[in-house]
């Protein structure tokens, strides 16, 4: 039982922590970086970097809310049922919802638009619609953030 409550905390751990990291430091740093290096098209090369790593996390997040639930599950069958089980069951497959939507569909939308203008969105009008669903795209990753915290 205590190896399935740690397989649980760490995958809360990967997943909360995953989020902090790259909302905290490897955005801001991929985008001054960047921005740095070349004033004319760092903004947008650092748009395109830190959607190849978001799409790249989301897999880790997919994963660690399946560990979530299955754990979570494992300690209701083999235990004493977990404390607040139904609101726990709610708040991570809320997060796992939130992490396919934008996974699946925001950030899917997104490069989309930026292929379609050939990778440079801000240049061109459709360019506010790519970057409104980078910022979606975020703001749902604060949300998974919260209800983690939670």
């Amino acid at each position: 039982m205590r190896a399935v409550r740690y397989v649980y905390v760490l995958a809360l751990v990967v997943w909360l922590g995953g989020m902090v990291v790259l909302g905290a430091v490897v955005a801001p740093a991929t985008f001054q970086v960047l921005q740095a290096s070349e004033p004319a098209t760092g903004r947008e090369l650092g748009g395109a970097v830190f959607t190849t790593i978001l799409e790249r996390f989301h897999y880790v997040a997919y994963g660690a809310g399946a560990l979530l639930l299955i754990t979570l599950a494992l300690m209701a069958v083999l235990g004493p049922r977990p404390r607040h089980l139904a609101v726990r069951l709610g708040l991570i497959t809320a997060m796992l919802a939130v992490a396919l939507y934008s996974g699946a569909v925001v950030l899917r939308n997104a490069d989309g638009i930026r292929r379609e203008v050939g990778g440079l969105p801000s240049r061109l009008p459709d360019g506010v619609r790519a970057r409104d669903l980078g910022g979606t795209a975020t703001t749902m990753e604060y949300a998974d953030a919260i209800c983690g915290a939670l």
